[in-house]
């Protein structure tokens, strides 16, 4: 069965009234705090107990939250009439003269300028500042830098790779033509070394064939040669 239905009236027994009032102001505190903190929510909150004790919460400080409450307060019931709502904007265009004027001279100090009034604790703080400022112009140069510098080297590393790869495939057509070459003329050798090996001692005839024909006679052909022909001219003389 569901929880059922309280009715909002006042306890008459003290003992639950206190204990209710425990359970329901820290609940209370809990969710002013959640408020504060999931909605960034400037919150004050003040409760006194029926004893009257005090209890209370801000989530920045309770005199700024009712300094503000107060000044929003009167802001609207003079926003009623239209000479207060004239007086306002006039008040809002002071303080914002005013801030502007601080930022200004703010301005002209960081850059050296009217430091004359300045006590020792003024330019003491006014050099943190600048120091604070330089550190983190200097993290944010290195940041760029090694941003930069990261991306140099990961251009290098896939120019070299792309250097690699061509020299490769470099490598790769100058096997290729080795092996064409070794093909065409190692071809061409073995065919003009079978030629010289089977006609060592040929001339050409004119026709485009080449007919061997020997350069020497062999010894004994000679020898007979040379007795036929002295003994005809034996015969001769005879008669």
């Amino acid at each position: 069965m569901g929880r059922g239905k309280i009715v909002i009236k006042r306890i008459d027994n003290s003992t639950s009234r206190q204990v209710t009032f425990s359970k329901r102001r820290n609940g209370l505190l809990k969710k002013a705090k959640e408020l504060s903190i999931l909605c960034e929510a400037e919150v004050g909150l003040i409760i006194f107990s029926s004893t009257g004790r005090l209890y209370d919460y801000s989530s920045t400080s309770m005199k700024s939250v009712i300094e503000r409450y107060k000044k929003l307060k009167e802001e609207h019931h003079q926003l009623m009439n239209p000479d207060s709502e004239v007086k306002f904007w006039q008040r809002e265009a002071a303080s914002l003269r005013q801030q502007l004027l601080y930022v200004q001279e703010c301005n002209r100090q960081l850059l050296g300028h009217e430091l004359a009034n300045l006590n020792i604790k003024d330019l003491q703080n006014l050099e943190n500042t600048l120091e604070m400022s330089l550190k983190g112009i200097r993290m944010k140069k290195e940041q760029i830098y090694t941003e930069e510098i990261k991306e140099v080297n990961r251009k290098g590393h896939l120019v070299h790779q792309q250097n690699t790869e061509l020299h490769n495939e470099l490598d790769q057509f100058r096997k290729e033509n080795e092996e064409l070459k070794k093909k065409v003329y190692g071809e061409r050798d073995v065919n003009e070394s079978n030629t010289t090996t089977n006609a060592p001692h040929t001339v050409s005839n004119g026709y485009g064939l080449q007919e061997p024909i020997h350069l020497q006679l062999s010894t004994t052909q000679a020898q007979n040669n040379e007795a036929q022909a002295r003994a005809m001219k034996l015969g001769l003389q005879l008669h």
